[in-house]
């Protein structure tokens, strides 16, 4: 049941619990027991919404921050890593593969205050070797939801 309700609610998380019960065929307190037990667990570690910035009017920049690094003696990547998702402009920080060793996704309000961070905090740890900055310009599909406009039809109408 745990696989269910989680591919249920990693699409909608405000899906009604009496709706999602009567699909999975269980009570609600069945479901709400579940979802309880996942939080304690730190299966489910958060509820987020999805937002599209541009329609908002907010200016808002984000970047993918390629980092190669000297890992830690003893600690591995993990204590390099906690120290760049301790800062408050950091939303992700990913150990990937490749000729990088994390993505480090960042918001700021302008391409200054995102060039800041890169290159006055995060370049300046001792155990960063090099960064490279990918700034976003559009979002197409983000966390499965497409985020783009359907394409219009622009032929013209020929009356019968």
């Amino acid at each position: 049941m745990r696989e269910k309700i989680l591919t249920f609610i990693e699409k909608n998380s405000r899906i009604d619990i009496g709706e999602l019960a009567i699909i999975l065929g269980v009570d609600e307190a069945s479901i709400l027991n579940e979802l309880a037990a996942m939080e304690r667990e730190h299966v489910i570690c958060g509820y987020h919404t999805l937002i599209n910035w541009e329609k908002t009017g907010v200016e808002k920049v984000m970047a993918m921050i390629e980092v190669r690094v000297t890992p830690q003696r003893g600690m591995g990547f993990d204590k390099v890593a906690e120290r760049i998702y301790n800062y408050p402009e950091v939303e992700s920080v990913y150990l990937i593969s490749g000729s990088f060793d994390f993505m480090v996704v960042l918001d700021g309000k302008t391409l200054r205050e995102v060039s800041q961070f890169v290159s006055e905090k995060l370049s300046t740890l001792d155990s960063v070797l090099s960064t490279e900055t990918n700034f976003i310009l559009k979002k197409y599909k983000d966390h499965g939801t497409i985020m783009a406009e359907p394409p219009k039809d622009e032929r013209m109408k020929i009356a019968p």
